[in-house]
């Protein structure tokens, strides 16, 4: 597991996981259960379900390095295999983020089975398990609890915007991206682990349900807001940040993207957060919007463009996700984009983020 940023996670596990992805753990549809398998402070991840992929190691599948997290067939080979290893599970999470963040026909059986061996359920989908009568009954006679993640606040929770964000002395990053599902929240978290060890303080804040299940201290869950409140919760999220201990930067994870037909995304962080710079995820091999064949991707210099057109911020790194590309193809991939947009590129996997911090430093420096 990629090591945690400890200013911007909760102090305590909530216990040990099995992480449910069947049938996605290897295409973006497993967004979910790929970022608990790099980091979370929220869990101990001890295994991932996904049929087709038992018997892999999740780290090596998604980053090319073992990490100890078994693929298996089904959730008795995982309660087994911490039986045998004198752990005891706790959670079930279900790791799934399809497109409409709905949850499929089979999630309802495999999440009624894992209430029926005792375990917690955490859920981030649009189909909230506490609603459902069935669900929601044996849940209680089994004593377990179920979390609804992308359950929004109360009304009376809820903040507006208000101004305080202007108390706030960090420099705002957002990391935004040229598509949904295109790995800005892991982009995100490594920047901040780049930014600490530069010797800058840094906190995430996140925006969506991963970073919650991941354990972020601040944030909020973007797309299951009320739109009024939107701009109030990202302040609100920005300025507890800000207060917690008054880091140098604090790093806005994206959601969707500006120019996204289906997950338009971005501007709100832009407009509340008051970003002042942007780092930009982006998938040269990607010609469609995630999702949406025939919706070709608008051009990674008309994102950046647009990015400026509306906001006050200034778009001053490009970092690579490498996704259908052979890892070879990446470093000419990079200087391909520094010399059509003449801005730095990295794949923060491969290489780390610390050619992002060195782009940021005459903003932490107080230079612009």
């Amino acid at each position: 597991m990629i090591p945690l940023s400890k200013g911007s996670v909760i102090a305590k596990p909530d216990g040990n996981a099995i992480v449910w992805c069947e049938g996605a753990f290897d295409t973006s549809n497993g967004k979910t259960a790929h970022g608990l398998v790099r980091r979370t402070a929220r869990y101990k991840v001890l295994a991932v379900v996904d049929e087709h992929l038992a018997g892999r190691d999740a780290g090596e599948l998604l980053d090319g390095k073992p990490n100890g997290i078994r693929i298996v067939r089904y959730l008795d080979a995982a309660l087994g295999g911490a039986r045998a290893a004198g752990v005891a599970v706790t959670h079930f999470v279900v790791g799934l983020a399809p497109d409409g963040g709905r949850l499929p026909t089979n999630g309802r059986g495999a999440v009624l089975n894992a209430i029926e061996h005792g375990l917690n359920v955490d859920c981030g989908l649009h189909d909230y398990l506490s609603e459902d009568p069935e669900i929601a009954d044996t849940a209680k006679h089994a004593g377990v609890t179920l979390r609804d993640v992308r359950k929004p606040p109360p009304r009376d929770k809820l903040h507006f915007f208000s101004g305080k964000i202007s108390e706030v002395g960090a420099v705002g990053i957002a990391v935004l991206g040229t598509d949904s599902a295109v790995g800005k929240r892991t982009t995100a978290w490594l920047l901040v682990d780049a930014l600490e060890a530069a010797g800058v303080t840094a906190r995430l804040v996140g925006t969506g349900q991963t970073a919650w299940l991941q354990g972020v201290k601040h944030g909020l869950v973007l797309d299951s807001l009320v739109n009024d409140f939107v701009a109030g919760e990202i302040e609100h999220a920005v300025w507890s940040a800000w207060r917690d201990g008054h880091p140098a930067a604090i790093v806005l994870e994206g959601q969707g993207s500006l120019m996204n037909p289906a997950y338009p995304g971005g501007f709100e962080l832009l407009a509340a957060g008051r970003a002042r710079c942007v780092v930009m995820q982006h998938a040269p091999a990607r010609e469609e919007y995630d999702g949406f064949p025939g919706f070709k991707l608008d051009p990674l210099e008309k994102q950046i463009a647009a990015v400026e057109a509306v906001s006050r911020a200034k778009v001053v790194a490009v970092t690579v996700n490498h996704e259908d590309m052979e890892l070879a193809e990446v470093p000419a991939a990079c200087a391909d984009i520094t010399k059509r947009t003449g801005l730095p590129a990295c794949d923060v996997l491969l290489d780390g983020a610390a050619p992002v911090v060195e782009a940021l430093r005459p903003w932490l420096e107080n230079k612009r």
